[in-house]
Protein backbone atom coordinates (compact mmCIF):
# COMPACT_ATOMS: atom_id res chain seq x y z
CA UNK A 1 0.00 0.00 0.00
CA UNK A 2 1.33 3.49 -1.29
CA UNK A 3 1.08 5.92 1.31
CA UNK A 4 0.14 9.16 -0.27
CA UNK A 5 -0.03 13.24 0.56
CA UNK A 6 -1.68 15.85 -1.79
CA UNK A 7 -0.69 19.25 -2.28
CA UNK A 8 -3.29 21.71 -3.18
CA UNK A 9 -5.80 18.93 -1.39
CA UNK A 10 -8.70 21.54 -1.83
CA UNK A 11 -8.45 22.48 -5.41
CA UNK A 12 -10.27 20.95 -8.64
CA UNK A 13 -7.59 18.43 -9.00
CA UNK A 14 -6.40 17.48 -5.38
CA UNK A 15 -10.07 17.31 -4.38
CA UNK A 16 -10.57 14.25 -7.24
CA UNK A 17 -7.11 12.37 -6.14
CA UNK A 18 -8.06 12.21 -2.49
CA UNK A 19 -11.74 10.59 -3.48
CA UNK A 20 -10.29 8.43 -6.25
CA UNK A 21 -7.46 7.57 -3.99
CA UNK A 22 -9.41 6.97 -0.34
CA UNK A 23 -11.61 4.40 -2.73
CA UNK A 24 -8.64 2.78 -3.83
CA UNK A 25 -7.05 -0.10 -1.46
CA UNK A 26 -3.59 0.58 -3.39
CA UNK A 27 -3.51 3.85 -1.18
CA UNK A 28 -3.71 5.10 2.05
CA UNK A 29 -4.00 8.94 2.34
CA UNK A 30 -1.82 10.56 5.52
CA UNK A 31 -1.55 13.79 4.93
CA UNK A 32 -3.37 16.55 3.02
CA UNK A 33 -1.73 20.01 2.48
CA UNK A 34 -3.20 24.13 1.81
CA UNK A 35 -1.16 27.18 1.56
CA UNK A 36 -2.00 29.52 4.47
CA UNK A 37 -4.34 31.35 4.31
CA UNK A 38 -7.31 28.68 3.63
CA UNK A 39 -10.14 28.96 6.45
CA UNK A 40 -10.04 24.72 6.58
CA UNK A 41 -6.66 24.70 7.92
CA UNK A 42 -6.79 22.77 10.86
CA UNK A 43 -10.09 20.98 10.25
CA UNK A 44 -10.55 17.24 9.37
CA UNK A 45 -9.75 16.65 6.07
CA UNK A 46 -13.59 15.35 5.45
CA UNK A 47 -15.12 18.36 6.03
CA UNK A 48 -12.97 20.81 4.19
CA UNK A 49 -13.95 17.98 1.36
CA UNK A 50 -17.82 17.75 2.65
CA UNK A 51 -17.78 14.32 3.11
CA UNK A 52 -20.51 12.58 5.62
CA UNK A 53 -17.64 11.11 7.16
CA UNK A 54 -14.18 12.57 9.21
CA UNK A 55 -11.02 11.66 7.98
CA UNK A 56 -8.95 11.96 10.74
CA UNK A 57 -6.43 13.68 9.17
CA UNK A 58 -6.21 17.74 9.23
CA UNK A 59 -5.71 19.87 6.80
CA UNK A 60 -2.30 21.34 7.34
CA UNK A 61 0.37 23.74 5.42
CA UNK A 62 3.26 21.22 3.51
CA UNK A 63 5.68 20.50 6.21
CA UNK A 64 9.04 18.04 6.24
CA UNK A 65 7.52 16.41 9.26
CA UNK A 66 4.06 15.27 7.61
CA UNK A 67 6.09 13.94 5.00
CA UNK A 68 8.26 11.72 6.65
CA UNK A 69 5.86 8.96 6.55
CA UNK A 70 4.53 9.54 3.39
CA UNK A 71 6.11 7.30 0.07
CA UNK A 72 4.77 9.85 -2.56
CA UNK A 73 3.45 13.48 -2.15
CA UNK A 74 0.81 14.41 -5.34
CA UNK A 75 1.42 18.46 -6.16
CA UNK A 76 -1.16 20.42 -7.63
CA UNK A 77 -1.33 24.01 -6.31
CA UNK A 78 0.74 26.75 -7.34
CA UNK A 79 4.41 27.66 -8.61
CA UNK A 80 4.59 28.83 -5.36
CA UNK A 81 3.11 25.77 -3.75
CA UNK A 82 5.03 23.78 -5.68
CA UNK A 83 8.59 25.20 -4.90
CA UNK A 84 7.29 25.16 -1.50
CA UNK A 85 6.46 21.45 -1.51
CA UNK A 86 9.87 20.25 -3.00
CA UNK A 87 11.85 21.60 -0.74
CA UNK A 88 9.49 19.37 1.91
CA UNK A 89 9.99 16.75 -0.03
CA UNK A 90 13.42 16.66 -0.37
CA UNK A 91 13.92 16.88 3.46
CA UNK A 92 11.64 14.04 3.88
CA UNK A 93 12.71 11.64 1.17
CA UNK A 94 9.44 11.60 -0.16
CA UNK A 95 9.06 11.09 -3.58
CA UNK A 96 7.14 13.50 -5.67
CA UNK A 97 4.51 13.78 -8.80
CA UNK A 98 4.07 17.52 -9.94
CA UNK A 99 1.03 18.45 -12.00
CA UNK A 100 1.60 21.84 -11.40
CA UNK A 101 1.43 24.03 -14.56
CA UNK A 102 2.92 27.77 -14.76
CA UNK A 103 6.17 26.67 -13.30
CA UNK A 104 8.98 29.31 -13.92
CA UNK A 105 12.33 27.89 -15.12
CA UNK A 106 14.28 28.60 -11.85
CA UNK A 107 11.87 26.12 -9.96
CA UNK A 108 12.19 24.07 -12.87
CA UNK A 109 16.11 23.84 -12.65
CA UNK A 110 15.10 22.93 -8.57
CA UNK A 111 13.33 20.20 -10.15
CA UNK A 112 16.12 18.58 -11.77
CA UNK A 113 18.26 18.99 -9.06
CA UNK A 114 16.29 17.29 -6.51
CA UNK A 115 15.66 14.58 -8.74
CA UNK A 116 19.51 13.21 -7.69
CA UNK A 117 18.04 13.22 -4.26
CA UNK A 118 14.63 11.93 -4.85
CA UNK A 119 12.51 10.06 -7.70
CA UNK A 120 10.16 13.16 -8.94
CA UNK A 121 7.69 12.93 -11.72
CA UNK A 122 6.92 16.42 -13.87
CA UNK A 123 4.46 16.50 -16.79
CA UNK A 124 2.17 19.61 -17.54
CA UNK A 125 -0.59 16.41 -18.29
CA UNK A 126 -0.53 13.97 -16.36
CA UNK A 127 -3.89 11.94 -18.78
CA UNK A 128 -2.19 8.84 -20.07
CA UNK A 129 -4.17 9.97 -23.55
CA UNK A 130 -2.77 13.55 -23.87
CA UNK A 131 0.71 12.02 -22.89
CA UNK A 132 -0.35 9.70 -26.43
CA UNK A 133 -0.89 12.58 -28.72
CA UNK A 134 2.49 13.87 -27.65
CA UNK A 135 3.77 10.23 -29.17
CA UNK A 136 1.58 11.33 -32.36
CA UNK A 137 2.08 14.97 -32.65
CA UNK A 138 5.90 13.77 -32.82
CA UNK A 139 5.18 11.31 -35.40
CA UNK A 140 3.38 13.67 -37.83
CA UNK A 141 6.22 16.58 -37.54
CA UNK A 142 9.03 13.63 -38.25
CA UNK A 143 6.59 12.14 -41.43
CA UNK A 144 4.42 15.41 -42.68
CA UNK A 145 7.49 17.47 -43.92
CA UNK A 146 7.75 20.39 -46.18
CA UNK A 147 4.39 22.26 -46.99
CA UNK A 148 2.40 21.79 -44.29
CA UNK A 149 1.70 24.50 -41.64
CA UNK A 150 1.35 23.61 -38.11
CA UNK A 151 -1.62 24.91 -35.75
CA UNK A 152 -2.55 24.20 -32.09
CA UNK A 153 -5.70 24.91 -30.44
CA UNK A 154 -6.48 24.86 -26.40
CA UNK A 155 -9.30 25.47 -24.53
CA UNK A 156 -9.95 25.34 -21.02
CA UNK A 157 -12.36 26.86 -18.09
CA UNK A 158 -12.68 30.05 -17.71
CA UNK A 159 -10.59 30.47 -14.25
CA UNK A 160 -7.54 28.53 -15.40
CA UNK A 161 -4.46 31.28 -14.60
CA UNK A 162 -1.51 30.21 -17.03
CA UNK A 163 -1.83 30.40 -20.89
CA UNK A 164 -1.06 28.82 -23.05
CA UNK A 165 -1.65 25.37 -20.96
CA UNK A 166 1.31 23.76 -19.94
CA UNK A 167 -0.22 20.83 -22.37
CA UNK A 168 0.01 23.17 -26.00
CA UNK A 169 3.44 24.18 -24.94
CA UNK A 170 4.51 20.75 -24.40
CA UNK A 171 3.37 20.17 -27.88
CA UNK A 172 5.09 22.96 -29.47
CA UNK A 173 8.15 21.89 -28.18
CA UNK A 174 7.78 18.70 -29.03
CA UNK A 175 6.78 19.72 -32.36
CA UNK A 176 9.63 21.91 -32.80
CA UNK A 177 12.63 19.96 -31.54
CA UNK A 178 11.33 17.05 -33.71
CA UNK A 179 11.52 19.66 -36.59
CA UNK A 180 15.01 21.23 -35.42
CA UNK A 181 13.44 24.44 -34.73
CA UNK A 182 14.00 27.24 -32.41
CA UNK A 183 10.71 27.65 -30.54
CA UNK A 184 11.37 30.90 -29.41
CA UNK A 185 11.45 32.25 -33.03
CA UNK A 186 9.04 30.22 -34.17
CA UNK A 187 6.54 30.40 -31.70
CA UNK A 188 3.08 32.92 -32.97
CA UNK A 189 0.98 33.14 -30.21
CA UNK A 190 -2.50 33.94 -31.58
CA UNK A 191 -2.76 36.51 -34.85
CA UNK A 192 -4.05 39.95 -35.10
CA UNK A 193 -3.78 43.20 -37.94
CA UNK A 194 -2.14 42.65 -40.88
CA UNK A 195 0.46 39.46 -40.21
CA UNK A 196 1.08 39.10 -44.00
CA UNK A 197 1.49 35.75 -45.38
CA UNK A 198 2.51 33.09 -42.88
CA UNK A 199 5.87 31.93 -42.86
CA UNK A 200 6.79 28.01 -43.65
CA UNK A 201 8.49 27.81 -40.00
CA UNK A 202 6.12 28.63 -37.50
CA UNK A 203 3.95 26.78 -34.59
CA UNK A 204 0.22 29.01 -34.12
CA UNK A 205 -0.82 28.35 -30.85
CA UNK A 206 -4.10 29.41 -29.50
CA UNK A 207 -6.07 30.10 -26.47
CA UNK A 208 -9.81 29.64 -25.69
CA UNK A 209 -11.07 30.21 -21.99
CA UNK A 210 -14.95 29.24 -21.55
CA UNK A 211 -16.84 28.10 -19.04
CA UNK A 212 -16.33 24.76 -17.71
CA UNK A 213 -13.97 23.11 -20.44
CA UNK A 214 -11.98 20.56 -18.44
CA UNK A 215 -9.11 20.75 -21.61
CA UNK A 216 -9.29 20.51 -25.15
CA UNK A 217 -6.01 19.63 -27.78
CA UNK A 218 -6.14 19.99 -31.06
CA UNK A 219 -3.09 19.69 -32.96
CA UNK A 220 -3.38 20.39 -36.90
CA UNK A 221 -1.51 19.40 -39.51
CA UNK A 222 -2.27 21.51 -42.83
CA UNK A 223 -0.56 20.71 -46.58
CA UNK A 224 -1.91 20.90 -50.05
CA UNK A 225 -5.53 19.58 -50.56
CA UNK A 226 -5.99 18.26 -46.91
CA UNK A 227 -5.87 18.98 -42.97
CA UNK A 228 -4.84 16.16 -40.86
CA UNK A 229 -6.25 17.10 -36.76
CA UNK A 230 -5.47 15.17 -33.48
CA UNK A 231 -7.36 15.87 -31.05
CA UNK A 232 -7.66 14.85 -27.31
CA UNK A 233 -10.80 15.92 -25.05
CA UNK A 234 -10.97 15.35 -21.28
CA UNK A 235 -14.33 14.47 -20.27
CA UNK A 236 -13.87 15.09 -16.19
CA UNK A 237 -11.25 15.53 -14.12
CA UNK A 238 -10.56 12.15 -13.11
CA UNK A 239 -8.56 11.23 -16.31
CA UNK A 240 -5.73 13.18 -14.78
CA UNK A 241 -6.32 11.97 -11.23
CA UNK A 242 -6.23 8.79 -12.32
CA UNK A 243 -2.92 9.27 -14.44
CA UNK A 244 -1.64 10.75 -11.14
CA UNK A 245 -2.15 8.29 -9.24
CA UNK A 246 -0.82 5.55 -11.59
CA UNK A 247 2.19 7.90 -11.71
CA UNK A 248 2.96 7.64 -7.79
CA UNK A 249 1.89 3.66 -8.24
CA UNK A 250 5.38 4.26 -11.16
CA UNK A 251 7.09 6.49 -8.30
CA UNK A 252 7.23 3.96 -5.69
CA UNK A 253 9.33 1.58 -7.54
CA UNK A 254 11.94 4.18 -8.08
CA UNK A 255 14.42 6.09 -5.66
CA UNK A 256 15.40 8.91 -7.55
CA UNK A 257 15.23 10.49 -11.22
CA UNK A 258 13.19 12.68 -13.31
CA UNK A 259 10.46 10.86 -15.04
CA UNK A 260 7.54 12.04 -17.53
CA UNK A 261 4.34 10.69 -17.89
CA UNK A 262 5.85 9.11 -21.08
CA UNK A 263 7.57 6.72 -19.12
CA UNK A 264 4.33 5.64 -17.36
CA UNK A 265 2.92 4.97 -20.66
CA UNK A 266 5.27 3.26 -21.95
CA UNK A 267 5.03 0.78 -18.82
CA UNK A 268 1.43 0.09 -20.28
CA UNK A 269 2.76 -0.91 -23.89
Amino acid sequence: MIRLAVNGALGRMGSRILNLAMASPDFKVLAAFENDPCRFLGQDLGDALGMSEKMKIKLSVVSAERLRSCDVVIDFSSPAGTRTCLEAALKAGARMVIGTTGVDPDTEEEIRRGSKKTAILYSPNMSLGANFLFQVAKLAATQLKAGYDIEIVEAHHRLKKDAPSGTAKKLAEVIAQTKGWDLDKTAKYGRKGLTGERPDREIGIHVIRAGEIVGEHTVLFSGPGETIEFTHKAQSRDAFARGALSAAHFLSKRKTGLFTMLDVLLTFA
